[in-house]
């Protein structure tokens, strides 16, 4: 399987193309809006929230409800285009009217300007824009509901907001109570000390950002390979979240703690009952060996800071080289809300294109028949 995204922020769509689908797969479009609109709420979230109603538009390969086998193309409208349209259009449109050369420390502004020969950062942030998770959010949509044929779960909740941490330990059905919460927070009382910190930013023209847990409930062993470095299944999650904006580290299972522990209070010993190999603790976050293990998978990413102040950080306009304060621009206070829907898709297109490789086959009834009887 294969994604591929296109569309700028304030374009006039963007669009998505996933190769590799199985044929005979059902796919519910509202249960795709209802995640897109997941991606848009959350405690935080900015005026540009209010302007898009995002909602699927599949193009083709899709019949009656059903996949054919072949590309599945979509689009997501983009309303604001409306408002730009004098300045976005890809023809005969005025430029200089929106010129961005007050580069946004964090973004990526200055370094995109020199790498695609620009002037205007605008030809540059369009693209670079969170805006075009919102493809990856309808794709990922797709791609866990062709894990739950398989019984495969993902699911995720927030961790730590710029420091206001919930330590306590949770089951995955207990972190599916999470997109109820304001912040996807589970702790009541710590949810309520990062949304007063939250107003406290957005009085002072400030952002945060936080930590978010994914877990992936139900995948048996063995996917994922030891054999060849690319094909280790932590390292290809690890970049899958890593892709997703604003996410500057990722751990799975102990993470960074495993670093400061003995051997002996590590690692998973292993047991046999019940005719089945498990273990009593998850240290390992479900991977060992870069292959999944067959308990549930354990991945928590770090979300910086929005790049985006209202307040405006010290920079130098790219044309003149003066000191500047950076372009302010419409800005979320904290999308830790968004991130954790987004990292839910990006694992989920990881985990399908890692699925769909060892099971092969053609159709539906091919691959759950292969998984069945997988040990």
């Amino acid at each position: 399987m294969k994604l591929t995204t296109a569309g700028e922020s304030h374009g006039k769509a963007l669009t998505g193309i996933i190769e590799g689908l199985p044929s005979n797969l059902k796919l519910n479009t509202e249960e795709i809006n209802n995640l897109l609109a997941l991606r848009q709420s959350g405690y935080g979230r900015g005026a540009r929230q209010k302007i898009e109603r995002d909602r699927i538009e599949i193009l083709s390969g899709m019949r009656n409800g059903f996949t054919l086998g072949s590309p599945l193309a979509f689009l997501i409208i983009n309303k604001d285009y409306e408002n730009w349209r004098e300045y976005m259009s890809p023809e005969n449109c005025d430029t200089s009217k929106r010129v961005l050369t007050r580069v946004r420390p964090g973004h990526a502004d200055l370094t995109g300007i020199i790498k695609y020969d620009q002037s205007d950062a605008r030809n540059v942030l369009e693209r670079a824009s969170a805006r075009e998770t919102a493809v990856r959010v309808a794709a990922g949509s797709v791609f866990i509901q062709y894990l739950r044929n398989f019984g495969v779960e993902i699911s995720g909740y927030v961790k730590n907001v710029c420091g206001i941490a919930d330590e306590s330990v949770y089951t995955f059905k207990e972190i599916g109570k999470a997109k109820q919460e304001p912040l996807f927070m589970l702790n009541s009382e710590k949810q309520e000390e990062a949304m007063r910190l939250l107003d406290k930013f957005k009085e002072e023209g400030d952002t945060a950002g936080g930590v978010i847990e994914i877990r992936v409930n139900g995948l048996k062993s063995g996917f994922g390979s030891c054999m060849q470095y690319s094909t280790k299944l932590d390292a290809i999650l690890c970049a899958a979240a890593m892709s997703v904006q604003a996410i500057k580290g990722v751990e799975i299972g102990l993470g960074f703690k495993a670093a400061n522990l003995a051997g002996s209070k590590v690692h998973d010993e292993i047991f046999y009952k019940d005719n089945r190999f498990c273990r009593e603790t998850n240290n390992a976050g479900g991977i060992e060996g870069g292959m999944s293990n067959g308990e549930e998978i354990v991945l928590r990413a770090a979300m910086k800071p929005i790049p985006t102040l209202m307040k405006g950080l010290k920079t130098v306009d790219y044309l003149t080289k003066k000191p500047a304060t950076a372009a302010g621009e419409r800005s979320d206070v904290a999308a830790v809300c968004a991130a954790e829907i987004v990292l839910e898709s990006a694992v989920a297109c990881a985990l399908a294109e890692i699925v769909s490789a060892r099971l092969g086959g053609d159709n539906m009834r091919e691959q759950l028949e292969r998984y069945k009887n997988l040990r």
